[in-house]
């Protein structure tokens, strides 16, 4: 979808539900309020735009 490896890793990250805190891709708990299971996908389209 992007036109190099860097915009890849910035567009595709995983956004906790409850403190809105970017993680990383592969993570299953937020770095920032320690809750599992509360990522979800940054939304492609909307990061694309």
């Amino acid at each position: 979808m992007a036109s190099f490896p860097e915009a890849e890793a910035r567009i595709f990250k995983g956004i906790c539900m409850k403190c809105n805190a970017t993680n990383p891709l592969n993570a299953t708990i937020c770095r920032k309020c320690k809750k599992p299971n509360t990522i979800r996908r940054k939304n492609k389209k909307r990061a694309a735009a």
